[in-house]
């Protein structure tokens, strides 16, 4: 039996929710074009009988410029931290050499595999310089092109971890995927369609508090607050005559839906809270 961590690790948008939740079969991590969408970190455990892999999606390297942003990359420290392997993920049109300093600056302490995402968006030559230039890196153990959008050999990835995988018995028993609970989920399908849905700015402003979650006969009752910095976000998010945020409520409810599998009645309220992203209480009471 093998047993480990595998915590994947990159710069915003070179795909990481994408490959997570294209490892489990499972949409664990919310996706949008926009940047810096992944602000906690999002385990999914993967059981067989011969191994468990616990794969650890990462929020986006970046510089922090707020309390939210310092969280978000303590939670990339913390996944260095207890990584048995390190997945590298790479946009083949990124900045290689940025993307190096990177990966060089994590100091990792483990074996990487590398990643080249996104190759159905480039030619041969392009791929094969990619491989060529992260070959020559001292931390690259193997390496892997990919398209996690169109499709990934998930055999052969999984393979490629489990060569460098300790032997061990599993962390977690039964049948879980994740060990997060489902009002975490819940609140990111939320945000997710705020990324979705509002333009611009408006996202990054955004928390999502789910009050209440009352499994009921029928249903699944469901209350959640959207926690904005000013009040022209709330007009925006809301809308013209609650258009917005209907809108916002309908596609999260199809997803939650979705997700747990019951039928749900979801209420969303929008709230004020000026300067939450630098509020060390309030981050903390919405799970930062």
């Amino acid at each position: 039996m093998k047993s480990g961590f595998v915590n994947i690790f990159g710069r915003p948008n070179a795909g990481k929710s994408t490959l997570l939740n294209a490892l489990m079969g499972e949409k664990l991590a919310i996706v949008s074009p926009k940047v810096q969408t992944t602000r906690h970190r999002i385990k999914g455990i993967l059981t067989e009988k011969e191994y468990q892999v616990i794969f650890s999606d990462t929020p986006g390297i970046i510089e922090p410029k707020y309390k939210l942003h310092e969280k978000m990359m303590l939670a990339v420290k913390n996944a260095l931290e207890d990584a048995d392997v390190a997945m590298l993920l790479v946009d083949v049109k990124e900045n290689w050499e940025e993307c190096d300093q990177i990966f060089s600056a994590l100091k990792l302490k483990v074996p990487a595999i590398i990643v080249i995402n996104k190759i159905d968006l480039a030619s041969e030559e392009k791929i094969k310089e990619a491989i060529t230039f992260f070959k020559a890196r001292p931390y690259c153990k193997s390496i892997i092109t990919i398209s996690a959008l169109s499709g990934i050999n998930k055999k052969k990835l999984i393979n490629t971890i489990l060569e460098f995988l300790p032997e061990g018995e599993p962390f977690y028993e039964g049948d879980d995927i994740s060990d997060l609970n489902t009002r975490f989920f819940v609140s990111e399908l939320i945000r997710e369609k705020i990324y979705e849905l509002a333009q611009d700015e408006i996202p990054y402003h955004t928390a999502v508090l789910v009050r209440e979650y009352q499994e009921k006969n029928t249903l699944v009752k469901i209350v959640a607050d959207i926690i904005v910095h000013r009040e022209t976000q709330k007009a925006i998010l809301i809308g013209e005559k609650g258009s917005m945020i209907k809108k916002i409520g309908t596609e999260a409810r199809k997803d939650i839906e979705s997700f747990i599998q019951q039928k749900v009645f979801l209420e969303l309220f929008v709230k004020v809270k000026p300067k939450w992203r630098e509020n060390e209480l309030q981050l903390k009471e919405y799970g930062y």
